[in-house]
């Protein structure tokens, strides 16, 4: 055996592989991270009293109004819940710049005081993926909530509400 066939070459780099949330599909699947999604063009808002802000804790559910809050389907369970909202609102990035390209809005009933809470998970997963998917399902909202939220994303980047489909200046309009 010669001595250049004695050497080791250092073992290859593999590359690192990033987890990302999954989505069902028809398709086949092709390996490792097949038919995954970006999230990181999603934010949350959240509409509580009156008051729009983005929390970015309730992609988990971990939002601030969530943390320590048990959930049920019952809305008889939280016969005394204040109405919330999640908003799932996706930014889309052209030529032009950025826009907000989807916003979907879910109701929850949060009972702070006593720690009971009450939201449809599928409802919230299914918002999450037409936002994803630039839809807008805003027809819920009050007329508080829409302009709470309009004037959030307004004040958040006027360029890329200035950028944004009219379908959603109507469906925000009060």
């Amino acid at each position: 055996m010669s001595e250049q066939d004695n050497t080791q070459q250092p073992p290859e780099k593999k590359e690192k592989k990033s987890l990302s949330l999954n989505v069902v599909s028809n398709k086949e699947h092709k390996g490792f991270g097949a038919g995954t999604i970006d999230l990181s063009a999603v934010s949350c808002v959240m509409i509580d009293n009156g008051e729009a802000y983005i929390d970015v804790g309730a992609m988990h559910a971990k939002s601030k109004i969530e943390r320590g809050i048990k959930f049920s389907a019952n809305k008889e369970d939280v016969p005394n819940g204040r109405l919330c909202w999640i908003v799932w609102v996706a930014v889309d990035r052209t030529e032009e710049g950025a826009s907000y390209a989807g916003a979907t809005a879910c109701p929850m009933l949060i009972d702070t005081e006593a720690r009971r809470g009450w939201k449809i998970l599928a409802q919230h997963v299914n918002n999450l993926d037409y936002a994803i998917k630039r839809r807008y399902v805003l027809d819920e909202l009050g007329v508080e909530e829409k302009r709470a939220l309009k004037n959030l994303l307004v004040s958040n980047n006027p360029e890329w509400w200035d950028r944004s489909p009219d379908k959603l200046k109507e469906a925000l309009e009060v």
